[in-house]
């Protein structure tokens, strides 16, 4: 019989503390993750900095704000990607209860081609307006606005291609988290 770190006492028979901490697992983070998580310190760095010199200074640097709504646009549809992946994003499980299981199947496979569908159409939306949005300046640096609407577009080709993995993924084991939603996965 093995013991794990969590059967083992937490303290000894003279009362010492001991305790092992599991081990840490990171390879269920996606690049996107790592890329979000990047982008939102830079975000909190630029309102950190946005803070000091506007009340500590009392000289607002005028770029910081500008800045910082770009790069919540970024945090925003790139992280999206991540909800699509894990399939966190919100739903409604309540019906699949009470619905045979045959129907309830046939439902999210198609909730899952309708989402392929949606985020495709808003990908090629996004790609559409890129070289438009070329010949527009950021308002205080000298950055085309095709810049953004570029990461917009990449964050929706993103969660389109993490939508076809989760579909995929429903489709060879056979049912999805809105028909079991205590086999999530975290």
């Amino acid at each position: 019989m093995t013991t794990s770190a969590a059967d083992e006492p937490v303290l000894d028979a003279e009362g010492h503390f001991h305790a092992t901490d599991a081990p840490i697992d990171i390879s269920h983070y996606g690049w996107e993750d790592w890329f979000t998580l990047v982008v939102f310190w830079l975000l909190a760095f630029d309102v950190f900095y946005q803070f000091f010199t506007r009340y500590v200074l009392a000289d607002s640097a005028a770029w910081t704000e500008e800045i910082a709504r770009y790069l919540l646009i970024v945090v925003t549809f790139v992280g999206a990607s991540m909800g699509v992946r894990r399939n966190t994003h919100i739903h409604v499980e309540f019906v699949y209860r009470y619905l045979p299981a045959g129907v309830a199947r046939a439902m999210s496979t198609l909730v899952d081609l309708l989402r392929i569908g949606l985020l495709a159409y808003a990908t090629w939306l996004s790609f559409e307006l890129v070289p438009r949005m070329h010949v527009l300046k950021m308002t205080v640096i000298d950055v085309p606005m095709s810049m953004i609407y570029g990461f917009v577009a990449a964050g929706f080709a993103l969660m389109t291609f993490r939508a076809v993995q989760v579909a995929l993924r429903h489709w060879r084991q056979g049912w999805s988290v809105l028909e079991r939603p205590g086999e999530a996965e975290v």
